[in-house]
Parts: C-alpha cells; structure tokens; sequence
C-alpha cells in the first residue's frame, strides 16, 4: 500500500461550486445545489427541472453525494435562477449553501429498518447550520454522514458521522474518535464536532478543510465540544484525550471544474455528477452501493421505486417521469439513484416498467448498474478522452469494460476515468478503467444509436455518454487501462462505522493491471 501523503496546507477558501458560486467548464458553467439528505419535495424537483429546463443545458446529474448539478447556465439569468431556488426552499441561506453537505441512509423511514429516522436529523442539522454565522467558515468540502444504523452510508468518507444504534442511542464519529449519545442529540451534538473541528483547523494555520487534513497533533477536541454545548456522552479513551487525528488522506473526488482565483490543485469539489455507479463502502464493494434497482414493499402497504439514470445524469422529461405517484419526494442517494416513495401498489410494476422505457436503470442485471464515469471530453479540458461515450458503447454492447475484467473484479462497480484525478470514483473496492497516456490520433466516434425514451424533451443534444446522443462526436480517443483498486482507509476506532475520506494517491491495484486497450469506433443498437 502506497504511503500517506502529509497532510496538505490549503488556501483560504475551496473551490466547489454552489447553487450562487457557479464554476467554468468546457461545457459551460456549472452550478450544484445541495440537497441535505438528498430529500426534494415534489415542489423542489419540479423547480428543479424549471431551471434545468429554462435556464441551463436540459439535464440533471446527481453527485456522489446525493446532491443536484445543472450545466450549461452561461446564458442564465441570475435573478430569476436565485428566485426559482429561494422561492422552492433550496437556498435557505445564501450564506451557507455550499456548507449544506448531509448525506443520510437514503431508505431511513420507509422500510422499517435502522434505529433512528435520519430525514428528521438532516432537516435539524440544516437548520442549526444555517442559523450559525460561524458554519459559513466550514468548507464547501467539509461533510456530514448521517446513517440510520443499517451501516450503508457509514463508509462514505465523512468528517462528522452519526450512526443510530439501539435504545435510543447513536455513535457520533470525528476521525478516528466516538463517542455514544442520545439519538435525540444527534443535530446538536454533529453541530459541535463541526465546531471543534473548525476551532483545531485554525490552531493548526494550515487551513485544513477536512478533519482528515488536520496535522499531527490538532485533533478536534470532541469531547471539550461537546460539553460546552451541554450534551452528554460516553467516549472511548482516544475520543476523551484526542492527541492525534487519523492518518491524513486527500478527499477523494475532485472534479474538472476549476476557479479562476485558485490554484488548478485545489480545485477540487470533494463530489462530482460525472458518474453513475458507486461502490460498495467500508473497502468491501459491490456492483453499486445503497438501495438496488427494482421495487421494495413498505410497511404502510405502498412501494418504494429505486431508479438510476444511466451514467448519473438524466434529461428534463426523465426527471419530470418520476414526479407522478411519488408520494410527494424524492430521494436522491449517494450513488447516483434515486428513491421514489409512497407509489401504490397496484400500479408500481407498470410504474418501474414506464421508467425502464425512459431509460432508466430498474435491474439489477442491466449493464449499466454500477457503471460509471467522470465527466470527460469534451466538458472537461483535462480528459484525455470522451469516456462517457466509451463506458455507454461498451454497456450496449453488454459488457462495462473495454476489454475483459481483471481477476476478482465480478460484481465490482467499474468506474471510467478521463485522466489520473479519477474524479467521482467509488468508495471500496472498484475496476479502474483509465484513459491511458499512449493514445492513439484524435478520432471521430460516431454517436452510438440509442434512445433514452424521454418523451417530450426538447434538447437535441444530450450530454456525452448519455443515451439518445444522436451524429457524430469528436473526441481524442484513447486507449484504456484496467486494474482492480482499493480505496485505502485507515483501520476502523472501535465502534459500528468506518474510516474518513480516503487518499486519491493511496489507491492501490489489487492485481496488475491489464495492458492499453484502445476502443475502435462502433456502432451498436440500444439496450
């Protein structure tokens, strides 16, 4: 395994983009509205795809963190966008919009499992958030993981990670310490190691924007933070007398959105919507993590529908495909799905089947189920190649490989990367497809012919990679690398969650990689 790099010294302020922060692509500019939870009323979707409809290119990508990313907004006109978003409830605080980072057990309520209901949670914790001057100074990076105690969402590379666990009870996290307390503090008690994480970052002057970017000897004081606020707890012995924060590691998931006032090294959104299948947690893997495709009973009598746009983005007409019988949300999840509550029984099966035919992912034997993809060429200068087009022509043609899949990557999530940043990558265990630096001369590939059975959009052109790309699409074409990885994590503290965000340098291959294979033009018939 590779070393730890030491921890890095940031500049004042990170680059992610926000709901009012727009960001440069090739593409255009690029904004992403956080959604805490990844809950949306039935409301703020519909405003949603307004504004995606009316002000940006005509698509939807959800990030690795449950978030909403629209492109193409060069041309928008920024009050109506600021009134679209305030007037729905997706800016509650234009001060805190890039700091509203919740990821939640995406399930949390509907199935009767877990210990805790973490839709309450998030909708607490948001608001103690945007009633806190001091949260405003918390990077657009800086993440809070909320899980319901079924341990989906605990690898996912939180700063601050709340697990709910029996009698009333839940496991807070920061780094490599915990500490137990009533589930009823959760809000308040994530809220305080935010504080004391922040209160180390500045004793440290490096200007650390996570807590696994704290130096030697700088460990938030988690339980000090806790007792100012007036809350109790139970810590285990690294938690009471913090001297050292776990093995520092890089978030991540930079993307190719760069700020003009930062250096191209920090320019580096901790999520990314390039990518459509995300892996497994805690090191462990699998095809994608979180709720799989298909349908799932609930106790109250109706059906939950889980969907995942191909790649991670989705046409205007899709999102819009979803909203009828949707018991008035939606849920986004942190791997690139989408959960649709409260549809009724009787007409569910018609319902996945009327989203299958507008292209969405509803099995889990379809090719494109835990296959994704960064951004690439052409949105994205860095990209070596048009790898959303690669991944799609390799999924209709029913594999998600260039060639064959190393030894021991069956039921892995393969993830297609541009460049060495491999941005958006999986958490855990994961095939590595790399556009490779020996690449053949600038090609022409001719757009494969699928529909993405969206009716009704009125955009010609959907993004790289997505289905219904129609004529010829310029790209630099390259050959591909394939390996097996690993997300390096530092060893589990002792309690029911995992590891903070890992290294991008620390990504190991678990076997040798194949040799560069270069993917020929071609033209294959829709899944």
């Amino acid at each position: 395994m590779l070393a730890r790099m030491p921890p890095p010294t940031r500049p004042t302020t990170d680059a992610c983009p926000g709901a009012l922060r727009l960001h440069s692509a090739e593409d255009g500019r690029v904004a992403r509205i956080r959604v805490p939870g990844g809950v949306l009323t039935g409301r703020q979707a519909a405003v949603l795809a307004d504004a995606a409809d009316r002000l940006g290119d005509g698509h939807l990508g959800i990030t690795s963190r449950g978030n909403v990313e629209i492109r193409g907004l060069d041309q928008h006109d920024a009050a109506e966008w600021t009134d679209l978003l305030t007037g729905a409830g997706l800016l509650p605080s234009h001060r805190h919009e890039r700091v509203r980072n919740i990821v939640a057990t995406p399930l949390s309520g509907l199935d009767g499992r877990g210990h805790a209901d973490t839709r309450a949670w998030a909708a607490q914790l948001d608001a103690l958030l945007c009633g806190q001057d001091w949260t405003a100074e918390l990077s657009g990076r800086f993440l809070f993981v909320l899980d319901d105690g079924r341990g989906d969402v605990t690898g996912l590379g939180g700063d601050v990670t709340v697990s709910g666990a029996p009698g009333g009870r839940a496991v807070l996290r920061v780094g490599a310490h915990t500490a137990r307390i009533a589930a009823a503090d959760a809000p308040r008690a994530a809220l305080a190691a935010a504080r004391a994480f922040l209160d180390a970052a500045r004793a440290a002057g490096t200007g650390a924007w996570r807590v696994d970017e704290l130096p030697s000897g700088h460990a938030p004081d988690l339980a000090g933070a806790l007792h100012r606020a007036g809350l109790e707890a139970e810590f285990t012995a690294a938690a009471a007398h913090p001297t050292e924060p776990t093995a520092p590691t890089e978030p991540t998931e930079p993307t190719d959105l760069a700020t003009p006032t930062a250096p191209a090294e920090s320019a580096a959104p901790a999520e990314s919507a390039g990518s459509g299948g995300s892996g497994g947690t805690g090191g462990t893997g699998g095809t994608a993590g979180g709720p799989p495709p298909g349908l799932l009973p609930a106790p109250d009598g109706t059906v939950v529908l889980s969907v995942f746009p191909r790649l991670g983005r989705l046409s205007v007409a899709q999102w819009r495909a979803l909203l009828p019988g949707s018991g008035g949300e939606l849920r986004l999840t942190p791997w690139r799905g989408i959960v649709v509550p409260g549809c009724a029984a009787a007409v569910a099966d018609e319902r996945l089947r009327a989203l299958e035919r507008a292209g969405f992912v509803t099995r889990a034997d379809s090719p494109w189920y835990g296959l994704g993809a960064c951004t690439g060429a052409p949105g994205c200068a860095k990209s070596r190649s048009d790898v959303r087009s690669d991944a799609s022509a390799a999924a209709r043609a029913g594999a998600r490989v260039p060639d064959a899949l190393p030894a021991g990557g069956h039921g892995l999530p393969v993830y297609w990367s541009g460049c060495a940043r491999r941005c958006g990558h999986p958490h855990g265990d994961w095939v590595d497809v790399l556009a490779a630096d020996d690449a053949p001369a600038q090609e022409t590939l001719e757009a494969q012919e699928a529909q993405d059975g969206a009716p009704g959009d009125n955009r010609g052109t959907p993004p790289h990679g997505a289905p219904g790309t129609a004529g010829p699409t310029p790209a630099a074409r390259h050959g591909y690398r394939t390996a097996l990885r690993r997300t390096a994590v530092p060893a589990p503290a002792p309690a029911p969650v995992t590891g903070p965000d890992p290294d991008p340098d620390s990504l190991v291959p678990l076997v040798s990689p194949v040799p560069p294979v270069r993917v020929p033009p071609t033209r294959a018939s829709a899944q």
